[in-house]
């Protein structure tokens, strides 16, 4: 083992996959020469090159329709956008071309493309930088979606997407990017697809946390242990196509009960579809409805107070397990974040915890 930051275990997956396979090709805004907007690409333009390492114009549609060529014509591109939220502008090249060539093509062409964008708020970098949009590439046919949430994953599951035949959507959080864990030695340790990671064992409640939202479930758990003698049993999926609904709904039969927590938005996300599967799929195990915890309902703000009760924090995911168990009221006037299918708090105020991995100064910055 080896304990590495997030951002750097990343770095690690790429340079082995470069020396691996001479196919694998980076490109993205400013990934070469200023080694990315939050620095995981440092250092590989110099090891492999300008052929391999490829700074690119500021035109999303274009770095993941070059991406798209390039993995029909016998590359494995590795694509970077500096933030989830531009992927917007590259919507077309990832649903109606990467995502359906090979269905169009009957089966004669394969997309080996992995497409890398952070995602996520806590940076002040307003609505137009800092979304959680899982939900969006979940709904498409097609992609691999990846949501990584600790370094060991960030690494195991980047291999395991460069050596893929299908387009990935590799969504990491940018507040992890600093986050140190302990990484397992060796070129070929892979994190399969649609392998759930059952971060902490549990009897009463199941918590099903997404991204980085899955770091947030872990430590309400240990709340909810010390101060409520509640065991819940946390769970990150690691992917959300393939999903592992199999693990949440063996947790679920064990515990009776279930909260997920997201950072995006309530309505249509990836915690509606989840709540959708467990419901009907477990509904006899079930003691309690399945309580979501989300994201607010409105476009991020810039001011660090009110981005701070945007995104859930510790103490509402505690106070939605309390309440799914009947130890809380269900009542009360909620805090900001709250909107409709988010479970909070009516009394606690956010947890403010420390963000590490702030982005690096530099890059394109606001758009």
């Amino acid at each position: 083992m080896a304990e590495l930051r997030y951002r750097d275990a990343l770095n690690a997956a790429l340079r082995e996959e470069l020396r691996r396979d001479e196919r694998v090709v980076l490109m993205g805004e400013d990934i070469g020469v200023f080694g990315g907007a939050f620095k995981v690409t440092a250092g590989l333009l110099d090891e492999f090159g300008e052929k391999r390492v490829r700074d690119t114009p500021i035109s999303e549609n274009t770095i993941v329709g070059v991406g798209v060529g390039a993995a029909m014509a016998g590359l494995r591109p590795v694509v970077e956008l500096m933030t989830i939220n531009f992927a917007l502008l590259a919507f077309d090249q990832i649903v109606n071309h990467a995502a359906h060539i090979h269905y169009m093509f009957g089966g004669q062409a394969t997309v080996p493309l992995v497409v890398r964008m952070p995602q996520g708020a806590g940076h002040q970098l307003g609505p137009t930088h800092s979304h959680c949009f899982e939900a969006l590439f979940l709904h498409i046919p097609g992609l691999l979606v990846a949501t990584p949430a600790t370094a060991a994953d960030a690494k195991g599951l980047l291999k395991s997407a460069i050596r893929d035949e299908n387009p990935v959507i590799f969504i990491e959080h940018e507040s992890l990017y600093g986050v140190r864990g302990d990484v397992p030695d060796g070129d070929d340790v892979l994190v399969d697809f649609g392998r759930a990671r059952v971060a902490r064992e549990g009897s009463d409640v199941t918590i099903v946390g997404i991204s980085r939202m899955a770091l947030t479930a872990e430590r309400a758990a240990a709340t909810l242990a010390d101060e409520h003698s509640v065991g819940a049993e946390v769970i990150d999926p690691r992917t959300l196509r393939p999903l592992d609904l199999d693990t949440i709904l063996a947790s679920v039969a064990k515990t009776n009960h279930c909260v997920i927590v997201e950072e995006g938005w309530p309505h249509g996300g990836v915690g509606a579809n989840l709540a959708a599967l467990i419901s009907e799929q477990a509904f006899d195990d079930l003691d309690a409805p399945v309580r979501r915890v989300s994201g607010a309902d409105v476009p991020m703000p810039y001011t660090k107070p009110l981005e701070d009760i945007a995104y859930p924090h510790e103490p509402q995911v505690v106070a939605a397990a309390l309440q799914t168990l009947g130890l809380a009221p269900t009542t009360g006037a909620p805090r900001a974040a709250a909107s409709p299918g988010a479970a909070a708090s009516p009394n606690a105020g956010p947890a403010q915890s420390p963000n590490a991995g702030a982005p690096v100064a530099g890059g394109r910055g606001a758009r």
